[in-house]
C-alpha cells in the first residue's frame, strides 16, 4: 500500500510540474486551472485603456515640472505657463505605433512651428541610444528629443504604452492624454483647440 501512495504522489507532483510548465509557456492560462480548481472566477487583467485612465494624469491638472537633457545636448525644461501649447511624445524606437505616428508629427511641428512646441521624450531607459539617434535621423525630427533615462518623468505622467502624448496648454494645464496613436486629423484637431 505504502508503494501506491509514493507512485500517486510522484504521478501528482509531475503532472502538477507539466501543468505549472505549460502555463508560464503560456500555452495553458492559469487562472483557467485555478478557476477551475477553486471554482472562483479569476481575476481579471485590466484592459490598456483602464490602466492608463487610473494611473494618468487627469485632464485639468498642472503638468508636473521637470528638466531632462535633449539629444542635442541642450536642457529642456516643462512646467508652469509658457508661449506655446505643448504636445509631450513618450515614445521608443522600437515601438511600431510609434514609427507609425513619427511622420505625422513631423508634420504637425512644421505646420504649427508658431503655436506648438513638440518634444519627443525618449523612454531611453527602455531604448538604446544609438536606435535613438538612428530612429531621429530616419523619421527627420526637428523637434527637441528629450532622454528620459530613468523612466522618471514617464512615470510622473503615468505612462503606460508607447506612445503616449499629453497635451499641455498655454497656462501648464493638461488639457488631454493620448494612449497609443490617433489618425492625424484627430490628433491635430484636439491640439488646435488649445491654440
Amino acid at each position: 500500500m505504502k508503494r501506491n501512495t509514493w507512485i500517486w504522489l510522484i504521478a501528482f507532483i509531475l503532472l502538477a510540474g507539466i501543468v505549472v510548465d505549460h502555463a508560464q509557456a503560456g500555452r495553458i492560462p492559469i487562472d483557467a486551472w485555478v478557476s477551475k480548481i477553486t471554482g472562483k472566477a479569476a481575476k481579471e487583467e485590466p484592459s490598456l485603456t483602464t490602466m492608463a485612465a487610473q494611473y494618468a494624469l487627469k485632464p485639468g491638472t498642472p503638468a508636473p515640472s521637470f528638466s531632462l537633457p535633449g539629444l542635442d545636448g541642450g536642457r529642456y525644461e516643462v512646467g508652469g505657463a509658457r508661449d506655446k501649447v505643448l504636445l509631450l511624445n513618450f515614445w521608443a524606437s522600437w515601438c511600431d505605433p510609434c514609427k507609425e505616428e513619427a511622420p505625422d508629427l513631423v508634420n504637425l511641428a512644421s505646420r504649427y512651428q508658431d503655436s506648438l512646441d513638440l518634444f519627443a521624450v525618449n523612454v531611453t531607459l527602455y531604448d538604446k541610444l544609438e536606435q535613438v539617434e538612428q530612429f531621429v535621423k530616419e523619421y527627420g525630427y526637428t523637434f527637441p528629443v528629450l532622454l528620459d533615462e530613468d523612466e522618471e518623468i514617464y512615470r510622473k505622467f503615468g505612462g503606460v504604452a508607447f506612445p503616449t502624448n499629453v497635451l499641455i496648454d498655454k497656462d501648464g494645464i493638461i488639457r488631454d492624454v493620448i494612449v497609443g496613436t490617433l489618425a492625424p486629423d484627430e490628433l491635430e484637431a484636439k491640439i488646435k483647440e488649445w491654440m
